[in-house]
């Protein structure tokens, strides 16, 4: 670190500020509960502010080229929209600012969606009340903004893949397809994961293997691609775009050390198959199997020779929801069983039509065309029948020595049935794959599920809060053959975006320590959850220093620091203080000063 690094950017003087508002409508969904006008009327008088206007879409191409109109009219150097969420929006707004010369963290996002109309939609007055704090609150935080610069690195064109399920493999290729070298390493001591052992898969009867096959194929021919098995990533070092990662070969009783560099790293670690409990649905007991010991049972049988340990299967039920949507466990739907259940069903007609299916449910999700399947097992002649989650289904063993599953079946006026069957089988789903060790080491974001987190679902489907780290597959969340090869894919456009020109530009709002202030008391050193903070010399003293490349900018440093040594950019003391001062009192027509 040195003291010019440390310096803080020239900036206007308060008072000299020229700031835009643009207050969104959001097609009435702030404009129905807000009184945006009222909004527009008492921030036109707020200090700094020479812009204040409505919008209905201020998203709309068409608003933004009027705001970048406004912003080089009235040489604006600040600019607040109050809209939605910045997670939604962010980023669109920085672009209208940098397409206008504005830099783009003097830009303030005030969020009055979700924290007023949405929250408030009864009390007008009073939503409209709060977005006038609101706004004031992101003008006082705008007026005290850094003309900020993006921190520019430069980037590896070399990606780590970690797992070699079909969303690995496929990863692989479509890296090396677009020239960036790919290093698979994958923990068996095979690749293929789940889908390579399967046969015919829905929904075109595509074998499992053989897709696998190919692709493994692919993979051997090119020179851009190295495949690590019985290995695992044990170590990781740099930070975006050049992270040094050590990678652990088990070979025969010893292991071997390497270091990979790599720019980017994407994790399709894939997922685990629910395990039922001793007697959950008479798991245990003989003849009642998951639906994964049942396909590989169904993929081995010939034509008419349906069997289990010997003993011919002429009946068979599937229960289905067996480790989904349970109360107090694995809430989450796993998405793909209904569909893999009918869809085995199927094949077990093409074995042989004669043996009698029967489809114990809570709900039948075939989404999509999926549903073409469900149809055509119904009219195979398989039997469904529905349950309510209340009493679900119990197996047990019955006098004859065959299995019965005793379910109310709600299509029948809630009448229960015993159905005798030589073959139960437990439609279980996926649950998150065991990966602590790889969660600790690269800072995976995991959800309250089990699942690797991404930043938003369907802004940023495969990126994390950590740059250059991606998930694909099912280590995000429950999906299909198709759906984690189409994240893999787009894992390999975002790494791309990042690796391809050589450099990448990261965001600057991120702590920054003054030297002078720090007493080296360590508190911020085990605080920081990405390892961003370390001790330096300074002036012939330690000092904390913070990487900027690494640093996520979430500010768990600060309140720590006793000396008051550190500052979120963008967030500064100054800024919120001015901000907070700004709700205290806020004042409406025709109403009473709220403090």
């Amino acid at each position: 670190m040195s003291k010019d690094a440390a310096a803080k950017p020239d900036k206007p003087a308060p008072e000299d500020r020229r700031i835009g508002v643009f207050i969104c409508h959001c097609g009435g969904n702030i404009s129905d509960y807000v009184d945006v006008n009222a909004v527009r009327e008492a921030l036109a008088d707020e200090p700094g502010v020479v812009v204040s206007e409505t919008t209905v879409f201020a998203c709309s191409d068409g608003t933004q080229h009027d705001m970048i109109d406004a912003i080089r009219a009235e040489k604006l150097d600040g600019l607040v929209v109050a809209s939605c969420s910045p997670k939604l929006h962010q980023v669109t707004f920085r672009n209208v600012a940098s397409r206008a010369d504005l830099n783009p963290y003097t830009y303030t996002q005030v969020n009055v969606r979700e924290q007023a109309s949405w929250a408030h939609p009864h009390d007008k007055a009073g939503a409209t009340e709060k977005v006038i704090g609101l706004v004031r609150a992101g003008v006082a935080k705008s007026r005290l903004s850094d003309p900020l610069q993006a921190l520019r690195v430069q980037t590896l064109p070399r990606t780590l893949v970690i797992g070699g399920g079909i969303a690995g493999l496929r990863a692989a290729i479509g890296l090396a397809e677009i020239g960036i070298e790919a290093i698979l390493v994958e923990r068996s001591d095979h690749l293929g994961g789940w889908v390579g052992g399967f046969g015919a898969m829905f929904p075109n009867d595509d074998s499992g293997r053989d897709q696998v096959a190919s692709l493994v194929e692919q993979i051997t021919q090119r020179r851009d691609i190295t495949v690590y098995t019985n290995a695992e990533v044990t170590g990781k070092a740099g930070s975006f775009g050049n992270y040094e990662m050590e990678v652990t070969l088990h070979r025969e009783g010893s292991d071997k050390t390497l270091q990979v560099d790599v720019g980017a790293i994407i994790v399709a670690t894939g997922f685990d198959s629910y395990d039922p409990a001793s007697g959950e649905y008479g798991y245990g007991m003989d003849g009642v199997v998951t639906l994964p010991q049942f396909k590989e049972l169904v993929d081995s049988s010939a034509a008419g020779e349906l069997s289990y340990q010997g003993r011919p299967v002429r009946s068979l039920a599937y229960i289905y929801c067996v480790g989904s949507r349970q109360r107090g466990g694995n809430e989450h739907c796993s998405k793909y069983c209904c569909t893999s259940a009918i869809h085995t069903s199927l094949l077990v007609n093409n074995l042989d039509p004669a043996i009698r299916q029967f489809h114990v449910y809570r709900d039948v999700r075939a989404y999509g065309k999926y549903e073409l399947l469900y149809n055509e097992s119904r009219e195979g002649g398989s039997t469904y029948l529905k349950f309510d989650a209340d009493t679900p289904p119990e197996v047990a063993k019955l006098d004859s020595g065959a299995l019965g599953v005793t379910v109310t079946d709600l299509l029948t006026q809630s009448q229960e049935v015993t159905l005798p069957v030589d073959l139960v089988v437990l439609v279980t789903g996926m649950v998150p794959r065991e990966n602590t060790s790889l969660v600790e080491l690269l800072k995976v974001p995991v959800g309250t599920d089990g699942f690797f987190n991404e930043i938003h679902p369907k802004l940023r489907p495969v990126e994390t809060v950590v740059d250059g780290l991606l998930i694909a597959g099912c280590c995000q969340s429950p999906r299909t053959v198709g759906e984690s090869v189409s994240a893999g894919l787009a894992a390999v456009a975002q790494s791309a975006a990042l690796l391809k020109k050589g450099y990448a530009d990261l965001d600057p709002l991120v702590a920054r320590i003054d030297p002078d202030k720090c007493i080296s008391s360590g508190e911020c050193l085990t605080v920081c959850p990405y390892g961003s903070i370390t001790s330096i010399e300074w002036d012939g003293r330690m000092a904390a220093s913070i990487d900027p490349a690494t640093c996520k900018g979430c500010g768990g440093c600060v309140p720590v620091c006793g000396s008051d040594a550190i500052e979120l950019l963008g967030y500064t003391d100054e800024q919120m203080l001015a901000a907070i001062e700004e709700m205290v009192i806020t004042e409406v027509p025709d109403k009473e000063p709220v403090a």
